[in-house]
């Protein structure tokens, strides 16, 4: 590495930002976690005494498509989802390294392609106006949503990709 001194500075802005982002993704879900708790119990006790709140379905759909794409990435960085690495065990350390960077820049790469075609069907969304049935929202936002979460979680990729090479650039100096 030519510039040790820029590279670790852009890498930690990228390991700050990455984290930063996901962090407040992730207490955004908690805050439509917490609303669909608090929908899912009034629409029950107004069912028991008078009538059901109506739209309760489909706000819980898309509560509940927010809540799942915000936290991929805090997932992801936290090391949360479920790895079976039985087979990854039996290679070399070295195998190991390059099975995981080709991991990580397929993933990367899956989750911006992802992202950016949610983003476009959102776009789609909302030049047509589209809006739900019940209560007649537009739903636009929540398929943006998924997409930044994607979006998220493919910037967790990259910062863990860059981690993988982390170690090699260290042994250089």
């Amino acid at each position: 590495m030519i510039f040790p001194a820029a590279g670790s500075v852009l890498m930690d802005l990228l390991f700050g930002f990455a984290r930063w982002a996901n962090k407040a993704l992730m207490m955004v879900a908690g805050c439509f976690l917490v609303a669909m708790i608090v929908l899912a119990c009034a629409n029950i006790f107004l069912r028991l005494v008078w009538l059901p709140i109506s739209g309760t379905f489909e706000l819980m759909g898309y509560f509940g498509a927010v809540v799942t794409a915000f936290a991929l990435g805090y997932t992801q960085m936290s090391k949360g989802h479920i790895a079976v690495d039985i087979v990854l065990k039996a290679f070399p350390q070295k195998g190991q390294r390059y099975i995981q960077i080709t991991n990580h820049i397929i993933c990367m790469g899956f989750f911006g392609i992802v992202s950016w075609r949610i983003a476009r069907y959102a776009g789609t969304l909302w030049t047509t106006g589209e809006v739900t049935e019940t209560l007649g929202i537009v739903y636009y936002p929540f398929v943006y949503c998924v997409a930044l979460g994607c979006a998220a979680l493919a910037l967790v990729f990259l910062a863990d990709l860059v981690k993988l090479f982390q170690p090699a650039i260290e042994g250089e100096k």
